[in-house]
């Protein structure tokens, strides 16, 4: 199981750790090495986040994402999308932008934080509103209930997470002195991204469902047997505590924008990672080397959580990682105006996720230890019951 699903990133552990020692002997192996560890570190709520989303759609999908998904995640925001930001701030055409990486690595990374305002505003107002609809909506599970219980309460007010991060956006604008009109555009076109596409999922989503239940329904009329689920299906449902007929997977549309959803949730994810890394070096090369191999691993642990059933047996992990997207969120905010460190971005994130996993297993525990029922005769009453 393990190597099946984290082959390929074993493989492209391998390949990348070479290609970086050949590029430039052990100190750029030793720096490739340390960018993929921040990547993992930073990014291991987004793997959680993603099973959550991946476990809804189809095999077909789920196979879309895991293969053209990556390459969009690896070649795309790690390496294209740091020049594609410094060509549109400096003007400059993408192989201009790539020649500045390599030979002028100071004018590069000055460029970098120019962008990172506007960078920041947007994924983080996009993260913002996908940690405040979890919050506000009422869940039977709780993992932090003396919290969770009024937050629930008061997301009955229809919009409420608009407002909220409309307000904290409009704070974070009036701070941020250089511009604050670009990052407040910056923010709202977060938001609205946010609004926009994890809407369409949605609908198309409430669709297929309402599809799948016209057809059900038919063939019960009909007398008809209904097409028998593959046994994968069929314990996902009940994983999920539905029948096997009570699975419906996104399909066509609903698929699509719910893998365009993933597509941009990765990317919010991967702003932080990608900005944290010129800290480290500024050399692209180097750059998409670290955070592409960290990549991978991010999808294996995806695929891992999917095909185990781990958010359905740790309930509490799906909590940790929104959480651990509030507190990324926040940090990103904040950081527009003022300088926040990435062991302390990713180290909330590892802990509250590692909190909810304790958590989880302390709950499984608890209910496990509860004495179980006495079994029942055929005419109704307990056997080894005392009553009469």
């Amino acid at each position: 199981m393990i190597l099946r699903t984290f082959g390929w990133s074993f493989g492209i552990t391998a390949v990348g750790l070479v290609l970086a020692l050949l590029y430039g002997g052990p100190s750029v192996l030793a720096l490739v090495a340390v960018l993929s560890i921040l990547e993992i570190s930073l990014s291991f709520d987004n793997a959680v986040v993603n099973a959550k989303v991946l476990d809804r759609m189809s095999p077909f999908w789920q196979k879309i994402f895991l293969t053209i998904g990556i390459a969009i995640a690896v070649f795309g925001m790690r390496l294209v999308f740091p020049l594609l930001i410094v060509g549109v701030t400096a003007q400059l055409g993408p192989i201009e932008a790539f020649d500045l990486a390599l030979n002028d690595e100071e004018r590069y990374h000055h460029l970098m934080e120019d962008a990172y305002p506007t960078i920041a505003a947007f994924g983080g107002m996009f993260l913002m509103m996908l940690f405040l609809n979890f919050v506000f909506e009422e869940r039977a599970e709780k993992w932090l209930p003396w919290l969770e219980k009024p937050l629930a309460r008061i997301g009955r007010l229809d919009q409420l997470a608009v407002v909220v991060a409309g307000g904290a956006l409009a704070f974070v604008s009036w701070l941020a002195a250089d511009d604050p009109g670009t990052v407040m555009i910056a923010g709202v076109l977060g938001m609205i991204t946010y609004i926009l596409v994890n809407g369409l999922g949605e609908l198309f989503s409430e669709a297929a469902d309402v599809g799948d239940g016209d057809e059900d329904e038919e063939t019960g009329e009909g007398g008809e047997e209904p097409s028998r689920k593959s046994a994968e299906d069929e314990l996902r449902a009940r994983a999920q505590g539905r029948g096997p007929n009570g699975l419906a997977l996104a399909t066509g549309k609903a698929g699509f924008f719910l893998f365009l959803y993933l597509e941009v949730l990765d990317a919010s994810f991967s702003f932080d990672g990608v900005i944290g890394a010129f800290a480290i070096s500024t050399d692209p090369i180097i750059i998409a080397l670290g955070l592409g191999i960290g990549a991978m691993y991010i999808r294996s642990l995806t695929v891992f959580l999917v095909r185990k059933g781990t958010l359905h047996e740790y309930v509490y992990l799906e909590h940790g990682a929104h959480w651990a997207i509030g507190a990324l969120a926040t940090c990103m905010l904040i950081s527009i105006g003022s300088h926040v460190p990435e062991w302390i971005t990713g180290g909330l994130g590892a802990g509250l996720i590692i909190a909810a996993f304790a958590s989880s297993i302390l709950r499984n525990r608890g209910r496990d230890e509860d004495p179980p029922e006495a079994p029942s005769g055929e005419d109704g009453k307990q056997l080894h019951s005392s009553k009469v």
